[in-house]
């Protein structure tokens, strides 16, 4: 046979589709995806049709206004202040650590597990109202803060009582946190306050 009359092998490719499946699911499981963020919150139970609504009215010294407007502006209690103060001025308004009569009432609650009676502000409600215009981080901003202010607070009291952050109580204890510092955050439906 002469050099130039060689015939070159076939390449076989019958597990070519194999191989390529193989990679393709081993690139999707060790692929981290960005999941969504969510908000972690519980929602109320739904109400009995057989009971009577009342109206609840909140008195105004109860309630912190927090208000974001379409330029990521925002207002609580009356102040324009920064993302970073929110959550000072969110642990202050649920602590009230000096009974200050602008801000929630404080009244005597029975919790075995805190020593019995002791005085909290569990009447008190944060409401948020943001512009359809603010845009998604400054929204997720606020309630990070927001949430940190109870994160924090159920965190002190967690130490002052066992030593422990509020995540390795158990759940009695856990549940004498919340009935000391209740998570109360109402949102209202956006609004459009720049339109017509």
């Amino acid at each position: 046979m002469a050099k130039g009359n060689r015939k070159v092998p076939d390449i076989n490719s019958s597990s070519t589709a194999d191989i390529a499946f193989l990679l393709l699911i081993f690139f999707l499981i060790t692929t981290s995806m960005d999941t969504d963020r969510g908000l972690a919150r519980r929602l109320p139970e739904p109400p009995d049709p057989n009971t009577k609504q009342d109206d609840i009215i909140v008195k105004e010294r109860n309630v912190l206004q927090v208000f974001l407007n379409a330029n990521d502006q925002l207002m609580a209690g009356g102040d324009y202040i920064s993302v970073r103060e929110l959550r000072n001025k969110a642990k202050e308004f649920i602590q009230n650590p000096y009974n200050d009569e602008k801000l929630p009432e404080k009244h005597e609650k029975d919790i075995p597990l805190l020593g019995g009676k002791v005085m909290v502000t569990e009447n008190h409600v944060i409401s948020l109202q943001n512009d359809r215009g603010s845009s998604y981080q400054a929204y997720m901003d606020v309630q990070n803060e927001l949430v940190a202010a109870y994160n924090e607070l159920r965190d002190e009291i967690s130490q002052e009582n066992w030593q422990k952050n509020y995540n390795e109580l158990d759940e009695a204890q856990q549940k004498a946190v919340r009935d000391f510092y209740p998570q109360k955050i109402s949102e209202a439906e956006p609004k459009n306050y720049g339109a017509r």
